[in-house]
């Protein structure tokens, strides 16, 4: 028993050297991000190279700026921010704390141990910020780990969502949900109704129908998609029935474009 017990001990001793030191030389591999500021200087750069190279040879300039705005959760509409936080699987993201210490420690080597996590919202922060960790080109697992755990520490919860909806790409040149409401609907984001809005869910995380929305493929798969999206919103007590059955009532937005 003793001789058990020992062994455990020095297994716990052993994790205790080997997991800092390899933490330790997995950080060093990443790109600097030790602040927002790191973050949002390489994303800026990133996406603003990558919109500049597609205009590059166009005659005509694009309306729309090339630069990367600042992501700011208040610009964006709280009913779009209802909406993917449900389908996340996270109604509650807002109401619950934001996962730290101990508990935060242990989602993320379950995570990269066996690919599960515990139960809670802090599972939605770590996808977040395993997102953004990947749109700045990080890609082993256990990097990704690393990245995901310096970008939490100084990325509140609001501002994990912000990045993340700001940083997803459609298609070359089109990247956040501000680009892809002018792209689909013709307007700004500010502008779309619930209805567009929820439109707007299904090109993004876990649906992605962005070319489906684009070339308006099966609009009464689309509605019905949009419909079940507004009514699990609504049954999660963050859109009233009155917003959610206007919404229901109107048709496709791509079907009146035609």
């Amino acid at each position: 028993m003793k001789a058990i017990i020992w062994f455990v001990l020095f297994l716990l001793g052993l994790a205790g050297v080997l997991i800092p030191i390899s933490y330790l030389y997995n950080a060093s591999k990443l790109p600097t991000m030790d602040s927002e500021f790191d973050i949002e200087k390489k994303l800026k750069h990133s996406i603003e190279g990558e919109r500049m190279s597609l205009v590059a040879g166009m005659y005509v300039k694009p309306d729309r700026s090339i630069e990367f705005n600042h992501p700011d959760f208040t610009r964006l509409p709280k009913d779009l921010v209802a909406l993917y936080i449900t389908q996340m699987g996270c109604p509650r993201f807002f109401q619950t704390p934001r996962e730290d210490g101990t508990a935060w420690a242990w989602r993320l080597f379950l995570g990269l141990a066996t690919g599960g996590q515990p139960p809670g919202d802090g599972g939605c922060e770590r996808i977040l910020a395993f997102r953004i960790a990947w749109k700045l080109g990080v890609r082993d697992n256990t990097e990704l780990t690393v990245a995901a755990n310096k970008i939490h520490a100084f990325l509140q919860k609001d501002q994990l969502i912000a990045y993340d909806l700001a940083i997803i790409t459609f298609e070359r040149g089109v990247v956040g949900v501000e680009d892809v409401a002018f792209k689909l609907f013709g307007k700004e984001l500010d502008k779309l109704s619930l209805s567009e809005l929820a439109e707007l869910q299904l090109v993004l995380p876990p649906y992605g129908y962005y070319n489906d929305l684009k070339t308006c493929v099966n609009p009464a798969i689309m509605k019905q998609n949009r419909d079940l999206i507004l009514k699990y919103t609504m049954n999660a007590q963050l859109l009233s029935p009155d917003k959610v059955n206007n919404a229901i009532a109107q048709p496709v937005f791509c079907t009146q474009r035609k």
